[in-house]
């Protein structure tokens, strides 16, 4: 008899045990502050292909290397200032890939 109460009582402590920690409030989230949340950077000024020099070409155009950029920088001297962005077709090397990656990049003054 006294296994059936001591059993009886330890059912009723755990159960009320497991009642108290599912009627808890759960605890509230906490999200990062909004401070400390990552923001890339916008790009805010264009590069000008009338002034920039190869090496800033290289380093401002994706898809464009040393020899990409000495060839714009010699299309440039033979022919003239570029009248628009897509006139960058002409030079060897530049496709329509590389100008649609770059064209928000790019400007012509």
């Amino acid at each position: 008899m006294r296994t059936a109460y001591f059993s009886s009582l330890v059912f009723a402590l755990l159960a009320s045990a497991s009642i108290a920690v599912n009627a808890a409030p759960a605890k509230p989230e906490v999200s990062a502050p909004v401070a400390a949340q990552v923001v890339p950077a916008v790009q805010t000024s264009k590069t000008n292909l009338n002034g920039a020099d190869a090496a800033t070409l290289q380093r401002e155009l994706s898809g464009i290397g040393e020899a990409k950029a000495k060839a714009i920088v010699a299309y440039r001297e033979s022919n003239g200032p570029f009248a628009s962005v897509d006139e960058l077709l002409e030079v060897k090397g530049i496709g329509k890939a590389i100008l649609d990656k770059n064209r928000e990049k790019l400007e012509v003054n």
